[in-house]
């Protein structure tokens, strides 16, 4: 052995350790930032889903102005409780109006800052803001939320599970 080929392999040996330190110092970073972007679409609404929230409000401000009723108005904490109960259902594969810790739709509504909830639809699978919308109008309850003239404010939720299967939350409001 030549006089300083130890202290090389050493030195080799430090920095191979130290490049191993960096990478697996750095998987914590990279499995946050994964989940991180998992749960995006829940905290996020990309322009595709605002686009769809919107096509179903201006869909059910139709059917109610043909039934004498005054347009809803998008409220912000209605619409925080409608995405995150969205994003449950979507997170969960369950679809109930039961929620994250057995929670009711008046609770979640309230807890987002809505004082006077007054009822929420709910609907997954569906493709398109009409196809939806048809779809509540089809059934005797959701039909009747929708066109209950006392409720003033809606917030709608749309979440795409990673399996691709939309869920809808449409919460209303007096």
């Amino acid at each position: 052995m030549q006089p300083g080929q130890h202290g090389e392999r050493q030195f080799h040996s430090m920095r191979s350790i130290t490049k191993r330190l960096a990478l697996i110092s750095m998987i914590p970073a990279t499995l946050l930032g994964m989940v991180l972007l998992a749960a995006a679409p829940a905290q996020a609404a990309p322009t595709s889903v605002v686009n769809l929230q919107n096509g179903i409000n201006t869909l059910i401000n139709a059917e109610r102005a043909s039934h004498g009723c005054k347009p809803l108005t998008v409220d912000g904490h209605l619409l925080t409780a409608a995405r995150a109960h969205s994003a449950y259902m979507a997170q969960t594969g369950s679809f109930s109006h039961t929620g994250r810790g057995s929670s009711t739709f008046d609770y979640r509504i309230k807890t987002a800052g809505y004082s006077k909830p007054s009822a929420e639809n709910i609907a997954y699978g569906y493709r398109s803001a009409a196809e939806v919308v048809k779809g509540w109008m089809n059934s005797p309850g959701h039909r009747a939320n929708i066109l209950n003239c006392k409720s003033a404010r809606v917030g709608v939720g749309a979440v795409y599970a990673a399996n691709g299967t939309p869920y809808y939350t449409q919460d209303f409001g007096y």
